[in-house]
C-alpha cells in the first residue's frame, strides 16, 4: 500500500522504507519471543513451576508488545501470519531438537513450507 499522495509506481521515501523494515524486524523478534513463551508454557507444567511461568509471562509480554508496535506500520493480516509462522516453526524445531519431539520427513517439509510462506509474506510489501 502506498503512502497518501504518492504516485503509483514511485518508490516510498527512504525513511518510510526504513520504518517498514524496522516493523518487520519487530515482527521477527516477536515471533522468536513467541517460541520462547510456547516452550516456557510447556516447561511450566500447567503454571506449577515458578521460573518457567515467570519466563512465559516475560516472553509473552515482549512478543505481544513488539507485535503491537509493528502494527503501526504493517497490515495486520500478513504481520500476524508471519508472527504465528515464526512462532509455530520455531517451537516445532525447538521441540524436535531439545525436547525429544518426534522428527519426521513430513514434519520437516511442513516446517519448511511455513518458513517459505513467512518469507513470501515479508516480501509482499504489506505496509500501510
Amino acid at each position: 500500500m502506498q503512502a497518501p499522495g504518492a504516485r503509483p509506481g514511485r518508490r516510498q521515501p527512504t525513511a518510510a522504507r526504513e520504518g517498514i523494515s524496522m516493523a518487520w524486524l519487530l515482527v521477527v523478534v516477536a515471533g522468536l519471543l513467541e517460541t520462547g513463551f510456547a516452550v516456557c508454557l510447556k516447561l511450566s507444567h500447567g503454571f506449577t513451576r515458578l521460573w518457567p511461568t515467570i519466563a512465559f509471562c516475560a516472553f509473552a509480554l515482549g512478543s505481544f508488545g513488539l507485535l503491537t508496535l509493528s502494527l503501526k506500520k504493517l497490515d495486520v493480516g500478513p504481520a500476524y501470519a508471519v508472527w504465528t509462522g515464526i512462532g509455530a516453526a520455531g517451537t516445532a524445531i525447538y521441540g524436535m531438537v531439545f525436547l525429544g519431539d518426534l522428527v519426521s520427513t513430513l514434519k520437516i517439509v511442513s516446517i519448511s513450507l511455513v518458513i517459505v510462506g513467512v518469507i513470501g509474506l515479508q516480501l509482499s510489501g504489506s505496509a500501510h
